[in-house]
């Protein structure tokens, strides 16, 4: 059976940092809401798993947890997925079955893609290549001498925001699954590492579900308000405030494009100037945002995020940048131009890479994604991500300032 548009995003909710169990098919067959228990019968078996807060019921998200429950109907089939807590199993999430199932993605020849970076001068479809205006791919120096200046005032702060020798740099991702999953690798690779900075926290903000439409409006009500209402907890369990937030890692994308290009592109790199905004006015200490491309899609199973569109998100990026290196009013950073509306923006690591001929430093093997789905990454897609994020913020010029010990 192939899995509906809805059960990917249920995925992308439960495959990062999950256990190794995997998402089942079965039918409810008792809610005991005094015990906060669910029976299910799967493959002929009956099996009862726990309920918690954490438990997620697609389609009743923002209700209260018992009021979730009553929704949940003996006889009804479900999709669910478990997960083991304090040696008890418990039900990260499950949602109703009987839906539309999504086609499969037409398959593109991706062979005659070229990654921005190679692309340069030339064109794509009339838009020009490279990372930066001109085909170039180095920061125009103006802006490379602004993120140094920036760099260098990133210093350890504490709650409230102010300099402290025992406070922290807060380094936060921002994103959709694939993004959570990246900064799962990173926060591996940074374990242990003896060049960051002891002050450096590292916190995975990135969320199952939450694509770059979802998250535009804070104050929605619905999921823009559940995403950043999460990214807060996150920071919180941390054990650290919004006010000590000082560089963020950005990577976004859409469920299920159709537009074409340049329209989906266009529409993206809108959304992502969108949460720049709201990254501004929520984290007031806020200097330095890094974005990147989304990695190869082109072993998609689904339409969650097949090529072209994957490669096309490099555009995305670029787009919004330069946008900022010209000026807009509405991307300023620098007080000494107005008023200052956004952080400084800059590409951080360019991942998209033609699979099977690209580098293997990045995902770029069938091997490199989740069976299920061709664009979830693996363990190993996990890890090369996030070797080269560590990679990046180790050597850029405006990181390695506040991200590595100092000598």
């Amino acid at each position: 059976m192939k899995l509906t548009l809805t059960l990917l995003l249920l995925l992308c909710v439960m495959i990062a940092g999950a256990q190794s169990n995997s998402i089942e098919q079965g039918t409810i067959k008792k809610v005991d809401m005094d015990r906060r228990t669910i029976t299910l019968v799967s493959n002929g078996k009956e099996q009862e798993f726990l309920l918690d807060e954490e438990t997620r019921i697609f389609g009743e998200e923002g209700k209260p947890f018992l009021e979730r429950l009553k929704t949940l109907h003996v006889g009804a089939s479900v999709f669910f997925k478990p997960i083991e807590k304090s040696g008890k199993t418990f039900l990260m999430g499950l949602k109703p079955t009987g839906l539309v199932p999504t086609a499969a993605p037409l398959k593109v020849d991706t062979s005659k893609l070229r990654a921005l970076p190679e692309l340069g001068k030339e064109k794509y479809q009339g838009f020009e290549g490279g990372l930066y205006p001109g085909g170039k791919n180095e920061r125009p120096s103006a802006h490379e001498r602004a993120g140094v200046a920036l760099a260098q005032r990133v210093k350890p702060l504490d709650a409230n925001g102010r300099p402290s020798p025992q406070g922290k740099i807060v380094l936060l991702s921002i994103g959709m699954s694939n993004t959570g999953q990246a900064s799962d690798g990173f926060a591996r690779q940074l374990s242990g590492d003896k060049d960051k900075n002891p002050a450096l926290l590292f916190v995975n903000g990135a969320q199952g579900g939450m694509t770059a439409k979802a998250i535009q409006d804070p104050a929605d009500g619905k999921t823009g308000t559940r995403y950043w209402t999460e990214v807060d907890t996150r920071l919180q369990r941390t054990g650290v405030t919004a006010a000590q937030v000082e560089a963020v890692w950005l990577k976004q994308a859409d469920a299920g494009p159709t537009e074409g290009f340049p329209r989906y592109a266009q529409t993206l790199s809108a959304e992502l100037e969108s949460i720049v905004h709201v990254l501004f006015a929520r984290f007031p200490n806020l200097k330095l945002v890094y974005l990147s491309s989304r990695t190869y899609g082109g072993y998609a199973r689904t339409s969650l995020n097949p090529e072209p569109y994957a490669y096309e998100s490099g555009f995305s990026v670029k787009w919004l940048i330069e946008r900022q290196l010209t000026g807009a009013a509405g991307l300023n950073f620098d007080p000494a131009r107005g008023a200052v509306k956004a952080p400084w923006l800059s590409w951080g690591p360019y991942l998209w890479v033609n699979g099977g001929k690209g580098s293997s430093s990045l995902p770029s093997l069938e091997s490199d994604f989740a069976a299920t789905d061709g664009t979830h990454e693996s363990p190993s897609g996990q890890d090369k991500v996030g070797k080269e994020l560590l990679r990046f913020f180790k050597t850029d010029a405006t990181t390695a300032p506040w991200f590595l010990h100092a000598k």
